[in-house]
């Protein structure tokens, strides 16, 4: 009889602990424990964006109501130069403008007329001499041109750019009546003054 009592709490006393063995603690995961290779409950952190210097510097744009500046390496273009105030006088002003006509026309008898018509009422214009010699020079009478672009010199004074051109007109006929010389040394002077008249 006692072996059977103790049979009977022996037995009780291992369904216990066999119950006690099937219940399992609840485990905490936190995220800072979590052991590597176990799922994290928070979401994957984004990597950083990587900002890559640009190799070149943007290019600045103009602003609305501006033109945008000169691209550097592109050439100047320079105009002509502005035709100079020949004279005051109407009267001489209406026979260059004339001439100008009758010369583009190819009436070159016609403009020099003009023009000597013109120098009657100025006879020391040096713009009219000048005017008259292109048109010798023009008409193959390079002598004359000669003769005329230095009448024109002697009254020129200060002005660069009317001796620059008289000088071109004496190195042209120069260079048409076979005198290399001299043609070389007129244009070389005409080229210097015409810089020089440039000049501010």
């Amino acid at each position: 009889m006692k072996n059977r009592i103790s049979f009977i709490f022996v037995s009780a006393w291992l369904l216990v602990l066999g119950g006690c063995a099937g219940v399992q603690a609840p485990i905490a995961i936190t995220p800072a424990t979590t052991p590597s290779g176990a799922p994290s409950t928070e979401p994957p952190a984004q990597p950083a964006a990587t900002i890559t210097p640009s190799a070149e510097p943007p290019t600045p744009t103009a602003p609305p109501g501006m033109q945008a500046s000169q691209p550097a390496g592109e050439a100047v273009v320079v105009g002509p130069e502005p035709k100079p105030v020949m004279s005051g006088n109407r009267a001489v002003v209406a026979l260059l403008d004339r001439a100008e006509l009758d010369s583009k026309a190819g009436k070159r008898e016609a403009a020099g007329a003009a023009l000597e018509r013109a120098l009657r009422i100025e006879p020391r214009n040096p713009w009219l001499w000048l005017e008259l010699a292109q048109v010798r020079l023009a008409e193959g009478q390079y002598a004359q041109a000669i003769t005329l672009a230095q009448k024109s010199n002697s009254f020129a004074g200060r002005q660069l750019r009317v001796q620059s051109e008289n000088w071109q007109v004496i190195g042209q006929a120069r260079v048409a009546q076979g005198d290399s010389a001299g043609a070389e040394q007129a244009l070389k002077l005409a080229a210097e003054l015409a810089q020089q008249a440039r000049q501010p």
